[in-house]
């Protein structure tokens, strides 16, 4: 009788298993759903911030001159994100030519990325955006 048992017990088992998973699988999706839509709402949130900041920089006259091949052009839009839409940049490589914008000849720009300020001074390279803030008087969120 306790062998029939042992057997019956086991069976029992063998069937409880797959169920026992399918809550903690829903579980774990669940969570890593979560955590995913939370960085995402944090990123959305951080960059949508600084909008109001790229804005801020068209808005008092300060330029950034740049092209689509400059790596360090590249590291300084990404210190926006998606808010370089909204900062004033002028793009200074045309693409399938070796020319420059002719706004970048007139601007006297020799280097990428330039940032060109409305009292007429510049700097050359990628900067922090604190940095950028205190220059052009744009204060960052």
């Amino acid at each position: 009788m306790s062998e029939e048992r042992r057997k019956r017990q086991q069976e029992r088992l063998q069937q409880e298993q797959p169920r026992s998973l399918l809550p903690k699988a829903v579980i774990l999706v669940i969570v890593v759903a979560a955590i995913v839509g939370l960085l995402w709402f944090l990123r959305h949130k951080h960059t949508s911030r600084l909008d109001v900041f790229a804005r801020c920089l068209g808005t008092k006259g300060v330029k950034m001159y740049g092209a689509y091949w400059c790596p360090h052009c590249a590291d300084q839009k990404e210190m926006f994100g998606s808010s370089f839409d909204y900062a004033p940049y002028v793009e200074c490589g045309i693409k399938g030519s070796r020319a420059i914008n002719p706004a970048c000849t007139e601007a006297n720009v020799k280097r990428f990325p330039t940032w060109v300020f409305p009292d007429g001074s510049r700097v050359e390279g990628a900067h922090e955006l604190d940095f950028l803030s205190q220059a052009s008087g744009c204060p960052l969120p």
